[in-house]
């Protein structure tokens, strides 16, 4: 009886740590899709997530750590401020059929940004790049 209990533990702790392991986030199905989920991602301080949202290169990582070292050194209310913010999307221009640029604002401090979302190897993602160097 005591071996079945050791058995059913085991078991329940590893379907939960399975369950809850890893970065199961789903592909953006769009340019605006990715980008609501990297923006949100950065309001809420996840940048974990809005990494995942982002294409990967060392321009594109310096700057989102650079974002999260900013994002740190908010006070607690200035960050449940930014957790609670919307996102106002102003304009989705579309420069060619795997280029988007995305206008945007937060309801909290309200400071007009772009976003480029680019189709990389089939998927929809942030080259954060274009929102600090403006180049396409």
């Amino acid at each position: 009886m005591q071996k079945i209990k050791c058995f059913i533990i085991i078991f329940l702790t590893a379907v939960l740590c399975g369950c809850s392991s890893g970065n199961n986030y789903a592909r953006a199905e769009d340019p605006l899709d990715a980008a609501r989920e990297f923006i949100d991602a950065c309001l809420k301080g996840d940048f974990t997530k809005a990494s995942f949202y982002m294409t990967d290169d060392a321009r594109n990582r310096e700057l989102l750590q650079k974002q999260e070292k900013s994002y740190v050194g908010k006070s607690k209310d200035e960050k449940q401020e930014y957790y609670n913010a919307s996102i106002i999307i102003f304009e989705d221009a579309a420069i060619n059929d795997a280029t988007h640029i995305i206008n945007y604002q937060n309801s909290y401090d309200k400071t007009g940004r772009k976003v480029k979302v680019i189709l990389h190897n089939g998927t929809w993602q942030i080259d954060f790049k274009y929102t600090f160097d403006g180049n396409l």
